[in-house]
């Protein structure tokens, strides 16, 4: 494992009992350190099974990964030291406060009082949670017991974070404040690995992205890096007076809602585009964005898999 690399699998997989599927399969990621670096994918894509073998909290059915260096599965203890993790099913205590919450977190790892005091603070501050400081957590909203969650992770001084859906349940401008505190620990020399099914969380703070559907890792890259990974360059949005196999022969076509979105390329944006406003209706161009890159890639997954069953049905009759 190069020593640049904080988290490195190789054919890791895990599967649940009674489970038909695995939950991971084969999935080999090498993680840079330093880096925020974000596993996408719908709920049960296999995200946070990913997540809770890289903190030790999970064994995987077969393959490896080493974390800093260690292996997660016979050294355990060596990488639960310098790693800390807000798991998505931890819940606060309901008798304590937020900054309970964050010396508690930090009187674990061994911080000083007066240090874990000035800390806990600092990072309460920074999180929007200062007035709440003193209030009980059964007083607080789910978006607040929430931020209260992740505090407790980035008050520590882990050198390698574990966020499973880390702004889940938070309004607007709290993710934006967890967002920042996030960059910031970055600048600070820390390695971030997080979840989402959030695409604009993704989009605004990931180095790299790893993007994973039903336990299969499909692509890996930056924002920059994904985008470019499909031919088509744009997309058109188009309300009305359209019909899907009308518009196939410009580009791929799903539809969204009551819309019909095309993603082509400019020449043949500009076309969909007239033809709109010749019969006067609405048409939205823009340039392809990751969610239209999750999509290709997702759908496309799900396809070959239909196709694949098809197939196997009918060779077995």
């Amino acid at each position: 494992m190069s020593s640049d690399i904080a988290i490195e699998s190789r054919n890791l997989s895990k599967t649940y009992r009674k489970s038909l599927r695995p939950a991971l399969s084969d999935v080999s990621l090498a993680i840079p350190k330093y880096r925020i670096f974000t596993l996408l994918g719908k709920n049960g894509a296999g995200k946070t099974t990913f997540l809770r073998i890289a903190a030790t909290q999970l064994m995987p059915s077969s393959g490896t990964i080493s974390v800093l260096g260690f292996d997660a599965v016979s050294q355990p203890k060596h990488i639960r030291k310098r790693i800390a993790a807000v798991p998505q099913e931890m819940r606060p205590f309901q008798s304590l406060t937020p900054y309970d919450h964050v010396m508690m977190s930090l009187a674990s790892r061994g911080w000083r009082i007066g240090a874990a005091r000035s800390r806990a603070r600092e990072t309460l501050e920074k999180l929007g949670l200062s007035q709440y400081s003193k209030t009980s957590t059964d007083d607080l909203s789910g978006g607040l017991r929430q931020r209260t969650l992740v505090a407790m992770a980035l008050a520590t001084e882990a050198e390698l974070l574990f966020l499973d859906e880390p702004t889940i349940g938070l309004d607007p401008v709290a993710r934006r404040e967890v967002w920042r505190e996030i960059v910031g620990l970055k600048r600070e020399g820390k390695t971030i690995v997080l979840t989402t099914h959030y695409l604009d969380e993704a989009e605004a703070i990931s180095d790299s992205i790893a993007i994973i559907s039903e336990g299969s890792l499909l692509k890996v890259g930056s924002v920059p890096e994904l985008k470019s990974s499909i031919s088509e360059t744009m997309r058109v949005d188009v309300a009305s007076g359209f019909s899907e196999q009308e518009l196939a022969p410009y580009g791929k076509v799903s539809r969204i809602g009551d819309v019909l979105r095309v993603l082509t390329d400019e020449q043949r944006a500009n076309e969909i585009t007239s033809l709109a406003i010749q019969r006067k209706t609405r048409a939205n161009v823009s340039p392809i964005s990751l969610d239209d890159v999750f999509i290709d890639l997702v759908g496309a997954e799900a396809e070959d898999k239909v196709r694949a069953e098809n197939q196997q049905k009918n060779e077995d009759t």
